[in-house]
């Protein structure tokens, strides 16, 4: 295969259309990004602020043509993916504020005749691969700093999202980040795994699926090299018996069902607390009955095709498979006219009587779809909420904060909500624990991932 096509799930058809680069053009590429990155790590940290601010301003002034584009390529209404450059840009805004306190030398304690400093170094060459869910959102958390920090990027993206990749590098290169520094590469998943084992990349920033990461591990052993892994997720979410239930019902809905499910921190799995269980249900199945599937490029469209129609035959596999297993759907898709078996177009669906030995529940599950149980307080509820193979977001529902926070200490997460959920703070690190990943993204400790310590024990005569 010489070429890689990106098909619209909107209705199957060609979209984009690349070569993919050789395994010359890949080295060259690497060769070049290593030479050009000796400049820019040279270059004052002010000047290179300046110049990715103003890549991020030239990205954003196309915000338009972008969404339209993001769309086209994975299928998310165009009423949402203005939001996605929005996104990007505040993220991409607050780490260019943070960098000089991020990134400036570590002093300990003065001793007298001696000079000691901790200084923080780029990597070298860091290489980016992204995925398609949200294009834009996962590769700036990784993007911006390593440039800003001294590195150079080699960006790859997906291959239902390359033009996400092509106008990042376009904005950046003609706001002035200097030529190599950040570069675009489109290549197959083996290539990408050589060019990890070859020289030349010196760390590696993954989103993906599980099987992604750990094969993104077994390119760089041995190499000795750095790797930041945000792999899957089944978050889940508890709604203790002071919840508001309006506002909880509303946001878990819209956190498992936003991008047609298709996002790590989705929510998957809802407890309830058994004396708000029936409450919520009743309230969550109507809210959900009010979406509308259909063409994303609509106006009234609020639930669009998943990616592709294995994609969505899988989930509805998994449907299947917990309802045989006596879970009960409370969706009636025949509301939703689009929703078709061999299409990605798929109505949402919430399932009761479920349990943890349903995949629903166990597992990642990447679409429309969430599980709810009713629970008998946070005991029972901490329980199964750790009861999982992954780690990335949890989140509870209540009015005490305290207890928010007394279970969110022994949840096994990176990150732990009270009355939200699917969100993400680029003033906190985006990290996970188990199968989700290692390593942290945003935030200060972004940056210390971005480089390495170099210290300084300076003598006096």
């Amino acid at each position: 295969m010489t070429q890689q096509i990106t098909l619209s799930p909107i209705d199957g058809s060609e979209f984009v259309r690349r070569d993919l680069a050789t395994a010359e053009q890949l080295a060259a590429a690497v060769a070049r990004a290593g030479k050009a990155q000796m400049g820019w790590r040279e270059m004052a940290l002010s000047e290179r602020c300046r110049l990715v601010s103003a890549g991020v301003d030239r990205f954003v002034a196309s915000k338009a043509p972008i969404a339209e584009e993001l769309t086209r390529q994975m299928g998310r209404p165009l009423r949402y993916t203005p939001g996605e450059v929005d996104g990007f840009a505040a993220r991409a805004r607050h780490m260019l504020s943070i960098a000089e306190e991020a990134l400036a030398p570590i002093k300990p304690a003065p001793v007298s005749g001696f000079t000691r400093y901790i200084d923080r170094e780029p990597w070298g060459t860091v290489l980016v691969v992204a995925p398609w869910n949200y294009p834009l959102l996962t590769a700036v958390n990784a993007v911006v700093p390593a440039l800003v920090a001294g590195n150079a990027v080699l960006l790859k993206h997906s291959a239902q999202t390359p033009l996400a990749a092509e106008r990042m590098v376009q904005a950046f290169t003609e706001a002035g980040v200097p030529a190599d520094v950040f570069q675009f590469i489109h290549c197959d998943h083996d290539a990408t795994q050589r060019l990890i084992s070859s020289d030349g990349i010196d760390f590696v920033c993954f989103t993906g699926s599980v099987q992604g990461g750990a094969a993104v591990e077994r390119a760089a052993a041995g190499r000795f090299i750095g790797v930041g892994l945000e792999l899957g997720g089944n978050d889940p979410a508890y709604v203790r018996a002071d919840a508001d239930l309006k506002q909880a019902v509303e946001t878990v809905v819209d956190g498992a069902f936003f991008n047609s499910g298709q996002s790590c921190c989705g929510i998957q799995r809802v407890y309830v607390e058994r004396s708000r269980y029936d409450e919520f249900v009743e309230a969550a199945v109507a809210l959900t009955n009010q979406y509308v599937l259909g063409d994303p490029l609509q106006a009234d469209t609020t639930l669009g095709p998943l990616v592709r129609a294995a994609a969505a035959d899988a989930v509805r596999a998994v449907v299947d498979e917990a309802v045989s297993q006596g879970a009960q759907p409370l969706i009636d898709v025949r509301r939703f006219e689009r929703d078709r078996a061999g299409t990605p177009y798929m109505a949402p669906q919430i399932l009761r009587n479920v349990n943890h030995s349903m995949r629903v529940m166990a597992d990642e599950c990447f679409g429309p779809v969430f599980g709810v149980m009713p629970v008998d307080g946070d005991e029972q509820a901490l329980q199964l909420m750790n009861d999982s193979p992954y780690g990335l977001t949890a989140a509870i529902f209540t009015r005490d904060e305290g207890a928010a926070a007394s279970l969110g200490r022994r949840l096994q997460t990176g990150t732990v909500f009270m009355n939200r959920c699917d969100y993400l703070d680029p003033a906190l690190a985006w990290t996970g624990v188990k199968h989700t990943g290692r390593g942290a993204t945003l935030s200060v400790l972004g940056y210390e991932h971005l480089t390495r310590p170099k210290s300084y024990h300076l003598k006096h005569l």
